[in-house]
């Protein structure tokens, strides 16, 4: 399981703590009995300070989408506690709940499927103030709704278009702005630029922050990229499976990894200057994720992981990893589920037993040292 973040401080916005989310996996046709469970999130503890933008990465798979929908209140947690601005979500009252999602908004990853085709844009982004009439002055929606499209970079003339004479970046702003128009404290950015092409994504990142920057906006924005992620984020949590496998700021992340899946995933990282890319090595991970319906034991990693038979002495340096015997696992990343614990600064944390063998220079060689 994580470990809760430090004691709560005045600038975290939202703080999850060992949050679980199962679905139960159910057989028969008349009498149906539950099986098992799906572990979509197994033990996530995660803080969001104000003003800041936490990124969230991760294989498809890994439980990203469905911490999102937990932490905006469509899925209820198995067990576990999110608390924003200190206050427990499970002990607010109704009133408390309604005011709750107004202040945390979500950002979808595909912004036409998000958007009622049949009514026109302005309709779209004023709907919030019919469910929260006191954010604006009586007779004021029409100028509240020209107010925001100015906001996000949209033509205020605009407002009588429909979703379809949007294009997709324009599309994207405009769910931005219905986020917005009930003045949350809060964005959850469900992967929000990944549909969109590379240099409309840049468009969008850029209004992210300038949003951020005017409004004081915390973001917890979840994609799979690690190099939009890095240009926006200021802290980065890497799941994998489930279970945050590696926490810390941007930095610390990016050029002092701690777990052998972040190095993959960063291994993957298009470069630029493709005179750099003979420098870098790259991991290939055998296999596909498992399935979360039977996590492989200890480890999660441990039946994908590059580091372990290097470790195990079971490869060399320079054949390509594979896992295809027991023996080529050290005995406690096959027994012993590792926890998320400081890896030299207090706020960097990391799940692996052999974390230590891994900075940014390390090579394959250096690690089955």
């Amino acid at each position: 399981m994580g470990n809760p973040p430090s004691a709560p401080s005045p600038d975290v916005v939202l703080e999850v703590q060992d949050l679980v989310k199962y679905y139960p996996v159910k057989r028969g046709v008349v009498f149906k009995r539950t099986v098992g469970q799906v572990r979509a999130v197994d033990g996530v503890s995660l803080a969001l300070r104000r003003g800041r933008t936490l990124g969230l990465v991760g294989e498809s798979g890994s439980g990203k989408s469905t911490l999102a929908k937990v932490l905006v209140g469509v899925e209820q947690p198995t067990s576990g506690r999110i608390l924003v601005d200190g206050i427990d979500v499970s002990a607010m009252k109704r009133a408390q709940r309604r005011e709750l999602r107004r202040r945390i908004q979500l950002v979808f990853q595909d912004p036409y499927t998000a958007l009622n085709p049949r009514m026109p844009a302005g309709e779209i982004v004023g709907e919030a103030y019919a469910i929260h009439p006191r954010l604006v002055p009586k007779g004021g929606r029409a100028r509240a709704v020209r107010e925001l499209f100015d906001l996000v970079g949209l033509n205020p003339d605009h407002v009588n278009r429909y979703p379809h004479q949007f294009s997709g970046g324009q599309r994207q702003r405009l769910g931005i702005a219905r986020a917005l128009a009930v003045k949350p404290q809060i964005l959850i950015c469900d992967e929000p630029v990944s549909a969109l092409d590379v240099s409309i994504q840049g468009q969008v990142i850029n209004l992210l922050e300038r949003l951020q920057d005017e409004l004081g906006l915390a973001y917890l924005f979840i994609a799979h990229d690690l190099a939009v992620v890095r240009h926006i984020a200021d802290e980065v949590a890497v799941m994998y499976l489930g279970s945050v496998v590696e926490r810390g700021t941007e930095t610390e992340v990016y050029e002092q990894t701690r777990h052998p899946y972040t190095r993959a995933l960063m291994s993957a990282v298009p470069l630029p200057d493709p005179s750099m890319r003979h420098r870098r090595e790259e991991i290939v991970l055998s296999g596909d994720v498992p399935s979360p319906a039977a996590p492989p034991s200890g480890c999660r990693f441990h039946t994908r992981c590059w580091l372990a038979p290097l470790v195990a002495g079971a490869a060399s340096d320079s054949a390509d990893v594979t896992i295809d015997e027991p023996a080529a696992v050290p005995a406690v990343c096959r027994t012993d589920r590792p926890e998320l614990l400081p890896q030299g600064p207090p706020d960097h944390l990391a799940a692996c037993h052999f974390a230590e063998k891994l900075t940014e220079n390390t090579t394959r060689a250096e690690a089955a040292r």
